[in-house]
């Protein structure tokens, strides 16, 4: 199906689905992958995700990963192909934990460069929505991100991991 403008969000009702979703709106990304969560998923441990990641990461010198949690605590234990990740392009992924005063935002989401995005609205519930292209949508999630960054700092980095 070919999109002739922004794309309407289209629901997603479980958690496969919005797992097989962020696959997707990573592997549409071209520069910029950006992910808000409470706790990774243990998708971000998949050999799939992993390999999309690194092709975004080696495809330019610009290309970004730029991850905020609440829980960055268990990432050594469920996701050290991310980590993996960090440790090869330390220069190029960041992960932040967010300050106690953000820890009240709920809805985690994933956003590939300034179109795509999947979120759920709720990190306790599967109900969400994916866009792969959709700039409005994108926009909003990007402003929000950068408002969790700002309200966040670096929690692990590629010499100490974390541990």
């Amino acid at each position: 199906m070919a999109a002739t403008g922004p794309a309407m969000p289209q629901p997603l009702s479980g958690t496969k689905e919005y797992e097989e979703a962020v696959d997707r709106v990573i592997d549409s990304a071209v520069c910029t992958v950006r992910v808000f969560d409470n706790i990774l998923s243990a998708g971000f441990n998949s050999a799939q995700r992993y390999a999309a990641l690194r092709r975004l990461l080696l495809s330019s010198r610009r290309s970004a990963l730029r991850i905020v949690v609440h829980e960055p605590r268990s990432l050594d234990r469920n996701c050290p192909r991310l980590l993996a990740l960090l440790r090869q392009f330390g220069h190029l992924v960041q992960i932040h934990e967010t300050h106690p005063a953000a820890k009240a935002v709920y809805d985690p989401f994933v956003i590939a460069d300034e179109r795509g995005y999947v979120r759920r609205f709720h990190f306790d519930q599967t109900p969400g929505t994916c866009a792969i292209e959709d700039p409005i949508g994108a926009r909003a999630l990007i402003d929000r991100f950068e408002e969790i960054w700002e309200a966040s700092s670096p929690a692990v980095n590629a010499t100490t991991l974390g541990l």
